[in-house]
């Protein structure tokens, strides 16, 4: 009776023991989700597909990390804070993601619109940011609006000094909501006002960041994007 018990309990055991490694081997993460939201300065306007900064990111984390990351992206070139609001309620992304950025407001300087809508609706689409990234704000990290006063286009413009100083109004504001909210303000601004003394700093169309533009971001965000997924 008692070999019988012990054979029992043994068996018992084998099997919890198979149970707990499969348990531990179906929650390894194989895979991390991004999502990218934002306008011209994330889909990339005037360099290739995979040149702008969330494909180059994903390249980059795919090439030093054993799991695979894949990236949405929920931007478009002229998009302003009203307009992405209306895109992710369109495409009502997962609440799933490892990582979740945000770059918005060129427009609503661009197209003139009042400094107070940037002021409502920036909040909101932080929030959302954070809702995606499984609610957690230190997986979302919040990236200034590049200048384009630094281009030709700026420059012909005549109204450089104008775009500076909204934009830095712009950029304060975004960079006081992320801080009171916990998360992560990344300046990339200070790049993009090479433009002018380096132009291979901005894309053929004279206006928008290059791929090496977008490389630069990449390089100051990686230590944190790791840092975030492990």
């Amino acid at each position: 009776m008692k070999s019988i018990s012990l054979l029992i309990l043994l068996a018992s055991f084998s099997l919890f023991s198979c149970a707990i490694s499969k348990k531990d081997i179906s929650s390894e993460k194989d895979s991390y989700k991004y999502l990218a939201l934002g306008d011209s300065y994330t889909i990339g306007e005037s360099v290739c597909r995979n040149c702008n900064y969330p494909k180059q990111l994903t390249d980059s984390l795919n090439g030093v990390l054993k799991e695979k990351t894949s990236v949405k992206l929920i931007a478009k070139t002229g998009w302003t804070t009203t307009d992405l609001l209306s895109a992710i309620a369109a495409e009502n992304p997962s609440k799933d993601h490892d990582l979740v950025t945000l770059l918005i407001g060129v427009n609503n300087q661009y197209q003139g619109k009042p400094f107070s809508l940037y002021e409502e609706e920036f909040p909101k689409l932080l929030d959302m940011a954070i809702d995606f990234a499984k609610g957690k704000k230190e997986n979302v990290i919040v990236l200034s609006i590049p200048d384009y006063a630094f281009t030709y286009f700026g420059q012909k413009s005549g109204k450089s000094e104008k775009i500076t100083s909204e934009l830095k109004k712009y950029n304060a504001f975004a960079e006081k909501i992320a801080e009171e909210k916990g998360v992560l303000f990344k300046n990339i601004t200070p790049i993009t006002k090479q433009g002018l003394g380096n132009p291979t700093l901005v894309a053929s169309d004279g206006l928008h960041p290059s791929k090496v533009t977008y490389k630069k971001f990449v390089e100051i965000m990686m230590d944190e994007v790791l840092k975030i997924l492990h």
